[in-house]
């Protein structure tokens, strides 16, 4: 894609990054192989990790959450070009999906304490090494807990809910104000750069109102903090929570919104250059690609 709000090919490659992903109808021709680590949780509750390390010296650390019910495995169209461009990816499986053997144990708002256990799981693995944070619906929320967002506190946990934040995060379809899980308070709270993501067809039952309005809902985590962060906010034409069962659940309604996808890879790859890597070029080209306009709508505050 070039030109309007496309990218060509010398701005995907931004820095010297490795972003040479071969895309075809948006997904990477190769796919990274991920691998396993299992860590645990001070009282000995296993968690297994998904791991995805790239060719050469990593660029750096994503720690990525999934969304409710889902897996580390359903979202490959979205981490396997960050492996690609160079970036180690640490995705838990969160005691609310459907592949954990523990799923039962875990009802309802009991798997926001373990989402927050393995989160600082994950960073005490990591050490000092900086990290983003990225997360899908569910895991969007996570992600911008570790950006400083301060969701309500699970019982049996105290503040700081993380030791550390992230240099940025990004937030696919986060949810939005939910008195029982984050509040517009909550959400301001948000302290590094952060690129929220929902569609023109984001709407989910039981948190959006099904009017074609409803899905703006999503941005809560985009325009509750104050202007002035390196907020940005992205809208893409046509896209649902789930891509068409692109990610987190390919038994969803299709088809793929492939098309819609590959613009979200693309912006994010440049705030992943700009903000995760320190890359002002990369900056100023996700600055120039800032519009109203459909069918990605790029906002900044």
């Amino acid at each position: 894609m070039t030109g309007g709000n496309g990218l060509g090919r010398r701005e995907v490659l931004l820095g010297g990054a490795a972003f040479a992903v071969a895309m075809t109808g948006g997904r990477a021709l190769a796919a990274a192989i991920p691998g396993r680590v299992m860590l645990q949780t001070p009282e000995g509750r296993a968690i297994s990790v998904t791991e995805w390390r790239p060719a050469g010296r990593p660029r750096g650390i994503i720690l990525f959450s999934h969304g409710a019910g889902s897996s580390p495995s359903f979202y490959g169209r979205i981490v396997d070009p960050w492996v690609a461009a160079g970036w180690h990816v640490l995705a838990p499986l969160h005691v609310d999906s459907r592949e954990h053997p523990d799923l039962a144990k875990f009802p309802g708002l009991l798997s926001w304490k373990a989402r927050v256990e393995d989160m600082r799981a994950l960073i005490a693995h990591i050490g000092d090494a900086p990290f983003v944070a990225a997360g899908h619906s569910y895991g969007g929320l996570t992600a911008t807990m570790l950006s400083g967002a301060q969701p309500v506190v699970p019982e049996g946990l105290s503040l700081p809910l993380v030791p550390r934040l992230a240099k940025a995060v990004i937030a696919f379809s986060p949810p939005p104000i939910i008195p029982a899980l984050v509040t517009q308070q909550g959400y301001a709270q948000i302290a590094v750069p952060a690129l929220i993501q929902t569609g023109t067809r984001d709407l989910v039952a039981g948190l959006t109102t099904q009017g074609p309005d409803g899905w703006n809902v999503h941005l809560a985590a985009f325009e509750a903090p104050a202007p002035g962060g390196n907020r940005y906010g992205l809208v893409l034409e046509g896209a649902d929570h789930y891509f068409g069962g692109a990610i987190c659940d390919s038994t969803k309604p299709g088809p793929m919104q492939l098309a819609p996808l590959e613009l979200a890879n693309a912006r994010v790859a440049l705030f992943l250059e700009g903000y995760g890597a320190s890359n002002v070029r990369a900056r100023r080209r996700l600055d120039s690609l800032v519009t109203q306009a459909l069918p990605a709508r790029l906002m900044k505050r």
